[in-house]
């Protein structure tokens, strides 16, 4: 879905005569970025392993944000205790649990309303199981983007059309702005402004 609508563009310093694509392809290189499919709310699985003697885990989309009619950004949370990795010790008691109920690779719900979430930062804090036992592995579901395009991104994609347009390899007449062409220019076409923007939406842990 394009960051821009055509009656947005005075707003932004474009052109009314500016052309759909051009705005297609803005909206792209700027998902790009971000490393994301998209700034709306989209739903997001993630499969994280949990460092040992901690309770914690970071998602990697933010904002955690409902998809409506849901109260909540958590779909489904997952959690098991797998074996012991190499250098994970786990106590001679616990061991035995572990052995007597076949717990190790057993997924289990975990009520997400026991999980701690920080949505400033999409640290999750996550319970004790049944048997006392750390997990050691989640899988998250939940939804994350913005319920309403703010100025940030579509100032940032107005200032991508503007550093494209004014870009000669670019200012060619042609009939139709291809996003691959606009992604070889990514370097100048994302100047500092437009990344200022951005940054704050920009996944966590993919790079």
């Amino acid at each position: 879905m394009p960051y821009l609508e055509p009656a947005d563009y005075p707003n932004y310093g474009l052109p009314a005569g500016t052309t759909a694509d051009w705005i297609t392809a803005a909206t792209a290189l700027i998902n790009s970025y971000c490393r994301r499919p998209d700034l709306n709310i989209v739903e997001y699985t993630e499969r994280l392993r949990v460092v040992s003697g901690a309770r914690t885990v970071m998602l990697t989309y933010l904002p955690l944000a409902p998809l409506a009619p849901s109260p909540s950004p958590f779909v489904a949370i997952e959690g098991r205790y797998a074996n012991p990795r190499r250098g994970e010790v786990l106590l001679e008691p616990l061991a035995e649990i572990v052995g007597l109920f076949g717990l190790p690779g057993q997924w289990a719900a975990i009520d997400p309303s026991l999980v701690d979430a920080d949505p400033a930062n999409g640290e999750l804090t996550l319970p004790w199981n049944v048997f006392g036992l750390p997990y050691n592995e989640v899988r998250v579901t939940y939804t994350a983007g913005l319920a309403t395009i703010g100025d940030d991104v579509k100032s940032a994609c107005a200032q991508i059309v503007r550093n494209a347009q004014a870009t000669p390899a670019l200012n060619a007449s042609m009939s139709k702005m291809d996003t691959m062409w606009m992604q070889y220019f990514s370097s100048s076409l994302l100047d500092d402004t437009v990344k200022a923007w951005l940054n704050r939406y920009v996944a966590n842990r993919l790079g």
